[in-house]
């Protein structure tokens, strides 16, 4: 990885969360919603949601019509290849596996299309650790 996660936080401002769930008690909304009252554009994607977080909802990364920094996944490992091959194809800037999710695979797809790619890490922790929780 060649950029800190310090200066991807810092220069990225919209964040696909791919897997967020529409329920509130879930890991990943709580996430995007700390990460969104933060300055963060994020853009949900979710197959069967319409509007998370007063965000439109995309079935896939490739029906966003807008450039995306960081794809944010919450989704099983063995899934994540697919996810990073879409990140690829959109042209995001980094691959961001949550914390307990690893691949190996997914994360040399990420890498070999370009993209910085982070795994088993927290956003909003990462977050908190550099710019405090306010």
């Amino acid at each position: 990885m060649s950029a800190s996660i310090e200066e991807i936080l810092q220069r990225s401002r919209t964040i696909a969360v791919v897997g967020l769930s529409p329920k509130s008690d879930r890991p990943s909304y709580r996430v995007a919603q700390y990460l969104q009252q933060h300055g963060y554009r994020i853009i949900p994607v979710h197959p069967k949601a319409d509007v998370i977080l007063g965000e439109k909802v995309y079935a896939r990364l490739e029906e966003i019509p807008e450039p995306i920094d960081i794809v944010d996944v919450f989704r099983r490992p063995e899934e994540t290849p697919a996810v990073a091959e879409a990140a690829v194809r959109v042209g995001a800037k980094v691959l961001w596996l949550q914390l307990g999710i690893e691949n190996e695979e997914a994360l040399a797809i990420a890498r070999r299309g370009g993209l910085e790619a982070i795994q088993n890490r927290c956003l909003k922790i990462e977050h908190e650790l550099r710019f405090g929780r306010s």
